[in-house]
């Protein structure tokens, strides 16, 4: 255990055409690494361009390998010869879902045991960093209201029946653990980020953190947001605390990453107006809370969850990935608008 990572060895990524994926991916080339990613289908083009293009730009080796994470097995190859895993391959989905066993559990769960069962068949492997999240840590904002939760806290209400996205998060990350207690070859760390946002390294539009910006940029919540507040960090944040943890031989356990602020949406929103002026149409109020209860019934949400977190600013405490990692976090204003920026450059937004 706490074995140096060769960094002549290949390093692997799996998800690698995901939102935090390029970022670790493009982190680990600019430093002139030799990186295989995993994708669905190696024929698709216009989903791998912006993948493909890190390898172009870079001076490092990147190589695509195909990998389904309901398939026993598909990881081997991909592995063959690595020392250090990045998982980052899940589902991000907090609408919209018609069967959650089959759109979120399934494929965090089963996907972190196929990816395990490979580790423990790749006799190279030393290391697997895991991307877990907060939703791991806590569910509502109330739970995090009197106190403020650590690396020790887990979410114990979720079920695939309430909040089904982060109940997939924390069996998949517990599950990853049971997996790792029961050897002694390979070692895990994971990290716990919260609302993850900042720029995207692609122009693909099917991410929940690229949605939740362009819906205030575009006018989408122009009538106003709901009172909620989340841990956000920066994208390139994450991926520099995950290559941090990879590498550093003493480092261990679960860490929550997050700027050390959890705004409001709607300070989220003051940010942007107060860069950009009238230039778009920025929520300038909450949502009333009548109105989200009388709603909440039409878009399938709990009167529950509204009462454990409208108008809760949570606590949580990140000190650990500070001393642990030595990593720096960026200030959340340059994360939202370099997010917004990029966003505008690549024509997103007009």
């Amino acid at each position: 255990m706490n074995k140096e990572i060769n960094k002549t060895a290949p390093i692997l990524v799996t998800g690698g055409t995901g939102y935090l994926a390029l970022w670790i991916i493009k982190q680990l080339l600019d430093e002139g690494l030799s990186v295989r990613a995993t994708v669905r289908n190696k024929s698709n083009k216009e989903k791998n361009k912006y993948l493909s293009r890190l390898g172009e730009d870079s001076k490092g080796a990147l190589e695509l390998f195909e990998a389904d994470l309901l398939v026993n097995g598909s990881f081997d190859t991909a592995m063959n010869g690595c020392e250090l895993v990045f998982h980052t391959a899940s589902p991000f989905q907090m609408e919209n879902i018609k069967d959650a066993q089959k759109e979120l559990v399934d494929p965090a769960l089963k996907g972190t045991k196929n990816v395990l069962d490979s580790v423990n068949k790749t006799r190279t492997l030393k290391r697997v960093v895991l991307t877990s999240s907060c939703a791991s840590i806590y569910q509502d904002a109330k739970e995090a209201k009197d106190k403020k939760l650590d690396e020790k806290s887990w979410n114990t209400k979720s079920s695939l029946k309430d909040n089904p996205y982060m109940f997939s998060k924390k069996i998949a990350e517990k599950t990853a653990w049971e997996i790792s207690k029961a050897q002694n070859r390979w070692d895990l760390i994971t990290m716990n980020p919260g609302f993850i946002l900042g720029p995207s390294l692609s122009n693909r539009i099917d991410s929940f953190s690229i949605n939740f910006m362009l819906s205030m940029l575009n006018g989408k919540n122009k009538s106003g947001v709901p009172e909620l507040s989340f841990p956000v960090v920066d994208v390139r944040d994450v991926a520099n605390a995950q290559i941090l943890g990879a590498f550093n031989t003493n480092s261990k356990g679960r860490h929550i990453l997050f700027s050390g602020e959890l705004p409001f949406f709607l300070e989220i929103a003051k940010i942007l107006k107060t860069e950009y002026g009238a230039k778009y149409p920025f929520p300038s109020k909450n949502v009333p809370r009548f109105l989200l209860y009388m709603a909440a019934p039409f878009l399938k949400i709990k009167w529950s969850f509204l009462k454990n977190n409208l108008g809760i600013r949570p606590q949580l405490d990140n000190s650990y990935s500070k001393k642990d990692l030595g990593i720096k976090y960026r200030p959340i204003k340059e994360t939202i608008i370099e997010h917004a920026e990029q966003l505008i450059k690549t024509g997103l937004i007009k």
